[in-house]
């Protein structure tokens, strides 16, 4: 139970429509979107975060593990969470038809998705409903084909947050931002955690609904901040500008070249190979107490601020917001100080990714191990001294022609359509090798 002298000091916003919108799977709900049609016909519109920092104090032995472990770790078959699970699952999750503390940033928007003003506060919520992106897609899809004429307030509120998002969005890109967007690879995995099936999820309006309002209030807690102040920014420098440039003279040399020798190229096969190429030209975003921007939303203030059961740099942005919005209270560290917990969450976050990308490899070997001998369709996605590199069309796993075995290299080109037989897989090495057929 919440102390009720707590709530008394929040904004009550309990009876206010809010939701959740999560992965099926997800068991810590650490965002949620409330609605209300204004009398004026603006729309007011919270974007409530799980209020960790009540719960997690500085310098506690929570505290302590959380900032050590820096974010949680989601490998295929488990989740290594950042905080326990009684607070990431239970005390702080926005569990509907609970009263939950949030740190909140309320806005008014017009119908052209113009921010009239906001307020970033701390509030108390009870969501009134726990929505995953299919059922939510599965709303927006029969709004615009006309099949819904339900009356229902939760579906007029999706809609419309949806018709808000897609203006956020188009605003956005129309700035500078980066669209490019990759499925998720994922696994189902028998009672012996052993993948018996890999699909892909692509991002669809759900998602964007979602991650737009997301950005939106990142950015505004950032722009909130002012300059002059230490704080933890996320930022993104810009890309290596050479290598954008031989990427764009790639992928015009292998249209050119599959012309010329009358080849077919799968042109989805050659964006996804320039997407991966291009997400590798880029510099890595990081924290910082040094705004330079973020170049690949194209904003030139953002923050984490809303993931902090999974992201100890939010946990941080809650702290200075308390101190530099809500209270005026000085903060007790140093920009040097708060510049170190960034660089180290930053390196916490890159070992997470690297450990996320190894489990992957590794599902994918456990998975071709079952079909060694097949002969399967693919395309170059990597040409190197030793060897091509291939990707499965269907599952697109990834493996090595080995340069030994390969007649006339010099007729391959990046992003040919190929067959290979699955020869060898290395379960313990995640490592696969084909054969050209």
């Amino acid at each position: 139970m919440i102390d009720q002298s707590e709530i008394l000091r929040r904004r009550d916003m309990r009876d206010v429509l809010t939701f959740t919108v999560d992965p099926a799977d997800a068991k810590d709900f650490d965002d949620a979107l409330s609605f209300e049609i204004q009398a004026d016909g603006n729309y007011q519109i919270g974007v409530h975060i799980a209020d960790v920092s009540h719960f997690v104090c500085p310098n506690t032995d929570v505290d302590d593990e959380a900032y050590k472990r820096g974010t949680s770790v989601y490998l295929v078959d488990r989740v290594i969470p950042m905080l326990p699970e009684e607070l990431c699952n239970d005390k702080c999750s926005l569990r509907p038809g609970e009263d939950k503390l949030c740190m909140s940033v309320i806005f008014t928007i017009d119908a052209n998705a113009q921010v009239l003003k906001h307020k970033i506060c701390r509030t108390v919520i009870r969501s009134d409903a726990r929505f995953n992106y299919d059922e939510v897609q599965a709303i927006i899809c029969a709004n615009q084909t006309g099949e819904t004429e339900s009356r229902d307030y939760r579906i007029e509120a999706i809609t419309t947050l949806n018709r808000l998002a897609i203006k956020l969005r188009a605003a956005r890109i129309a700035n500078g931002a980066l669209t490019i967007e990759q499925d998720e690879m994922h696994f189902r995995l028998d009672e012996h955690q052993q993948p018996t099936e890999i699909y892909f999820e692509h991002p669809n309006e759900a998602h964007h609904l979602i991650e737009e309002f997301m950005l939106l209030a990142n950015r505004t807690v950032a722009k909130a901040v002012g300059s002059g102040r230490p704080f933890v920014y996320r930022v993104h420098d810009l890309p290596d500008s050479e290598k954008l440039e031989d990427i764009k003279k790639f992928k015009r040399n292998a249209l050119r070249t599959a012309k010329l020798r009358h080849r077919e190229i799968a042109e989805d096969a050659l964006q996804r190979t320039v997407d991966m190429l291009t997400i590798r030209a880029q510099a890595k975003a990081v924290y910082s107490t040094y705004n330079i921007g973020h170049y690949g939303l194209a904003f030139t203030h953002y923050t984490h601020f809303t993931s902090p059961i999974r992201r100890y740099p939010d946990l941080m942005v809650h702290r200075l917001v308390e101190k530099y919005i809500l209270t005026g209270k000085k903060i007790s560290l140093t920009r040097e100080e708060l510049e170190e917990k960034c660089e180290h969450c930053s390196a916490c976050e890159q070992d997470a990714q690297q450990a996320e990308r190894d489990s992957i490899k590794q599902f994918q070997a456990l998975w071709m191990n079952n079909h060694v001998g097949e002969i399967l369709p693919g395309h170059i996605t990597g040409i190197t001294d030793f060897g091509f590199f291939v990707q499965l069309d269907d599952s697109r796993c990834e493996g090595l022609v080995h340069m030994m075995t390969i007649e006339h290299p010099e007729d391959f080109i990046l992003g040919d359509a190929v067959n290979v037989q699955v020869v060898r897989v290395d379960t313990n090495r995640s490592q696969i090798d084909f054969e050209l057929v």
